[in-house]
């Protein structure tokens, strides 16, 4: 039976209670959104929900998004944190995580792992009602959240009313399949439902005349409750008999759907100003509210409003500023207030009982007087010591052009909120620089702020369109310049080499320039040449601005200076030089380590890799983390740990994606492709040349067309087509000229023999030179020296020059780049008749095929070692891993089951099943909590279980003893 008050919502209600029970009993998470207009019932059924977790012994938490307070860095959450008899988070804790974690990656990780130390104890449920109006850090966590924790007891329960943006869905979306997703989509409640509402509140002798004016609320519970309380306030109706009625100065505490308390411990925060909502707000409502308060006192209609422009919540001390009046002069008004149940009082802050109140009463409001209402809304919290950010939307609503005030609070605001809220960084400074009339001296200044702001947005070109309408406007020579240094970073990105250089020339040739400004322009063509093909020329620029940088003492020409240094030897093959700059980067500035890890891999220091990777977990931040995975993927690629390198680029894919900055996306699809087919999935490679190519469109730079080319390269070859794979090579040399070697360092064996499948043996040729180039430039380095050798001896046929190669790669650290050349050198050796040799040859490269996890590569050797055996019938013209429909005699891994599971994935599995939680799985493996969540992900397919618990089980029924 329904509870007195909750009407018509037994069904939802009975939904879930069956939650709330599955993810107790399950152990794993699950994941709601009820949607519905403003009004319908969704608050009043996320009330009941959390009643009813809490009877099942959860740990709750219930938070409330804001409209007016959409633009603080995770306001929304605080509430689901900081709620509750057992809050996750202390208040110190949390302003602790607040000031220290300053990347969004970082705190959601800390955020996770706060949440599943909990749900290792007791079922967790965290509620947000109004999910539309969530802040965007929040919004960011709640996407990445819900995945993340899919294993515990976590049940996340949202709230957004219905419209065009689709509330709550994205964040559904995100999720994917990975917990149960439940949605409930609230309608209008039925006739019999609001009658019984009416006699709820009214009694059972309800007249027509109540009954007919109830039809016109459309089943809206909030409104049907709000005419009822006016007719029971004006005494159209008697008192019910025989019911257990609220007391007559307490009707707030009637509980509809939507229509009961909605403030509590979870609105900690002060007001944030209103957006014109009052095209939402039905206009029988605004009559309705209008009729309702004009029975009130002057000074209570004054005070109702100065709260409706603060917002829904709001702090007794600021609404008596706006009005002018000492705070006790107003306490018969809050007084009278609270007893018409308009609003209520938490303690700290006072509180409209619905926000479609508020709405209501603001809308009353004269629309000429609520812009100049919100700026002094703004000058009061700040004032009053609140942060910039909080009085920020009163800016955006109230501020008008010429407003140095609004300009300045909006810049701090910008700067406080941009490591973590890139985006609405952006957006304050776009309007900031609309605020400042174009005459202004300070438009220069606000503007390269704004380009900075959506640079780091990763909004290239409205970057480049602001900078340019400042450029327009004919600044002075040095602010000139500071505007173009500033554009460079956009014009890097957008694949403007040539543009960029043209800029910082013609800024350089200007002159009038500060010498930092200088330094940072001369870095920048450095940086801008590094693409040209004369790379000597490229070199001394970055010395001359190098050597401006530190005479200058400027720090970010220097990193800009040592960066363009180091791609300068990227692109000429200097792997020593390479790795000479990148350390001094990464002494400058700690972020740029991973760049430095790839430099020593380069070079074949994969110790010294990976010593650097060791100590450089704690220091990644969050676009950096993704570099830090792909440095530690090419890692375990190049010691031929496949399964590990392959969960390392899956977590930085999926890391890249949350951040929306997309840099080594298209690679990293290249070589899992790669590993693809090594393992004979051919679908699956297909797959990721799919995803590269949609990654492609998103950022077509010269090394992403050429990977792409590769790739194409690569399935063409395995599927027998040499020509157009052949075809794909060459046209790798188009795209740059140094894009063909960077890209095919390690794999020109691979190139090689489709070129001369094809029969190109002028390509064939021209990658031989390059090879052997390029280990001139690198003599140390015995994967350079190996792989030209092996290049040579494909390209003529000569035993003695893959026996070299074999040599050479021996001594290196790659094993299956040294797998590959064995092949080579035992199909070589069979076709001269040296049987033994060969066998023993391919053997050891079957053995690393198979210890790489490379399966379908393994059982081609096999294949070679079979016909070894058994005389003609061996093929050996074929290529590992690479041929058309290629099968062979070692066992693939199964797809279902514990031997599914890869080594590292049954260590995450161990851990986790002995109580581990991520972060301390991860401080165990020395790896980062994003890669233990990538291989559990796996366990859990592979293992079709959905809670930790149920991985306890699986774990604990093993006998074999692993």
């Amino acid at each position: 039976m329904s509870r007195r008050g909750l009407r018509g919502r037994e069904a939802e209600l009975a939904e879930l209670r069956t939650l709330v029970v599955s993810v107790a009993r399950s152990g794993g998470g699950a994941l709601a959104l009820l949607r519905g207009e403003a009004g319908i019932g969704k608050s009043t059924l996320l009330t009941e929900a959390v009643e009813l977790a809490e009877g099942h012994g959860y740990s709750t938490g219930i938070g409330r998004a804001d409209e007016l307070h959409h633009l603080v860095p995770l306001s929304s959450l605080a509430g689901c944190l900081l709620d509750g008899v057992r809050p996750l988070l202390s208040g110190d804790a949390f302003a602790d995580l607040a000031r220290r974690h300053d990347q969004r990656i970082r705190l959601v990780e800390r955020l996770a792992g706060v949440i599943e130390a909990r749900a290792a104890e007791t079922p967790v449920l965290v509620a947000l009602d109004d999910v539309q109006w969530a802040d965007p850090l929040s919004r960011f966590a709640l996407r990445q959240l819900p995945g993340r924790l899919r294993s515990s007891p976590v049940l996340w329960l949202l709230t957004g009313r219905t419209g065009p943006t689709a509330a709550g869905e994205e964040i559904l979306a995100a999720a994917g399949d990975r917990l149960p997703v439940a949605r409930f989509l609230l309608g209008p409640l039925s006739a019999a439902a609001i009658g019984r509402l009416a006699d709820d509140t009214l009694g059972e002798d309800v007249d027509e005349r109540t009954r007919s004016l109830l039809d016109g609320t459309g089943g809206n519970p909030f409104l049907a409750v709000e005419l009822l309380r006016g007719l029971r306030t004006e005494g159209h109706t008697a008192e019910p008999a025989g019911h257990a009625t609220e007391p007559a100065g307490d009707p707030t505490s009637v509980r509809t759907a939507d229509a009961g308390t909605e403030s509590g411990p979870g609105a900690r925060s002060t007001a944030h100003p209103a957006e014109d909502t009052s095209p939402s707000v039905p206009t029988g409502l605004v009559s309705g509210v209008r009729g309702r308060i004009e029975s009130l006192g002057p000074d209570t209609l004054t005070l109702l409003r100065m709260g409706a422009v603060l917002g829904r919540r709001f702090a007794f001390a600021d609404a008596a500023a706006l009005c002018e009046r000492p705070p006790a002069t107003l306490v018969p008004a809050l007084d009278e207030a609270l007893r018409a149940g308009l609003l209520d009082d938490d303690g700290e802050l006072l509180a409209f009982r619905h926000d479609l109140l508020r709405q209501a009463v603001y809308a009353d409001i004269p629309g000429s007087a609520r812009n100049a209402l919100h700026r002094a809304a703004a000058h009061r919290l700040v004032a009053s010591g609140h942060r910039p950010i909080d009085a920020a939307s009163h800016v955006l609503r109230g501020a008008e052009p010429g407003d140095g005030e609004a300009v300045a609070l909006l810049r701090q605001a910008s700067e406080d909120v941009l490591p973590v809220t890139p985006g609405l960084a952006a957006d304050l400074m776009t309007r900031a620089l609309e605020l400042v009339r174009p005459s202004e001296a300070a438009r220069f200044d606000v503007g390269e702020q704004a380009i900075v702001c959506l640079i780091r947005a990763g909004r290239d070109r409205e970057a480049l369109t602001t900078c340019d309408d400042l450029l327009a406007a004919q600044p002075p020579l040095a602010v000139f310049g500071r505007l173009q240094a500033t554009l460079g970073g956009a014009l890097w990105s957008l694949d403007l080499a040539e543009e960029l250089r043209r800029r910082a020339e013609a800024a350089l040739a200007v002159g009038g320039l500060p010498p930092d400004v200088g330094a940072r322009l001369a870095a920048l063509r450095a940086l801008a040449l590094s693409r040209g093909r004369d790379l000597g020329v490229a070199r001394s620029a970055g010395e001359e601005a190098l050597a401006a940088a530190i005479a200058t003492g400027d720090r970010p020409a220097h990193v800009q200076a040592l960066s363009a240094l180091g791609e300068i030897a990227l692109n000429a093959g200097d792997g020593a030089g390479a790795l000479a700059r990148f350390t001094a980067l990464s002494v400058v500035d700690s972020a740029f380590r991973p760049e430095e890890v790839v430099a020593h891999q380069h070079t074949d220091r994969f110790d010294s890799a990976e010593e650097l990777l060791r100590r450089a977990e704690a220091d990644a931040g969050s676009h950096r983390q993704a570099m830090f995975l792909w440095a530690q993927g090419q890692q375990h690629l190049g010691r031929g740990r496949l399964d590990d390198a392959e969960a390392h680029f899956v977590t930085m894919e999926d890391l890249e994606d949350a951040v929306r900055i997309p840099v080594q996306q298209v690679n990293s699809r290249v070589i899992r492709a790669w590993i693809a087919l090594l393992r004979g999935k051919r679908a699956e490679a297909g797959e990721q040349l799919l995803a590269a190519r949609e990654r492609l469109a998103v950022k077509p730079n010269p090394g992403n067309r050429a990977a792409v080319r590769f790739l194409e390269a690569l399935v063409a070859g395995h599927d027998g087509d040499a020509r157009s794979a052949a075809d794909a090579l060459r046209r790798l040399q188009e795209i740059g000229p140094f894009m063909r070697w960077r890209l095919l360092r390690t794999w020109v064996g691979t190139a090689v023999r489709t070129a001369l499948s094809a029969g190109d043996r002028a390509l064939a040729e021209d990658l031989v030179a390059q090879a052997a180039a390029h280990a001139e430039r690198n003599p140390a380095v015995a994967t350079a020296t190996g792989i030209a050798a092996h290049a040579a001896g494909l390209a003529t046929g000569d035993i003695g020059a893959l026996e070299r190669s074999v040599s050479l790669l021996a001594a290196g650290p790659r094993p299956l780049v040294l797998a590959d050349a064995r092949v080579d050198l035992g199909r070589a050796l069979l076709a001269a008749g040296r049987t033994a040799e060969a066998a023993a040859v391919l053997a050891a490269a079957r053995d690393a095929f198979a210890a790489s996890g490379a399966d379908t590569a393994a059982a081609d050797v096999r294949r070679l070692l079979d016909g070894v055996a058994g005389g003609p019938g061996a093929d050996a013209g074929s290529t590992p891993g690479a041929g058309p429909g290629r099968t062979g005699a070692v066992r693939d891994r199964p797809v279902q089951g514990w031997e599914a599971l890869t080594a590292s994935e049954r260590k995450v599995a161990r851990l986790i099943a002995g109580g581990h939680t991520n972060r301390s799985a991860a401080e165990v493996l020395v790896v980062s909590p994003h890669t233990v969540n990538t291989h559990l992900t796996a366990v859990f397919r592979k293992l079709t279980v959905r809670s930790r618990v149920q991985l306890t089980h699986v774990v604990l029924a093993r006998s074999d003893g692993e």
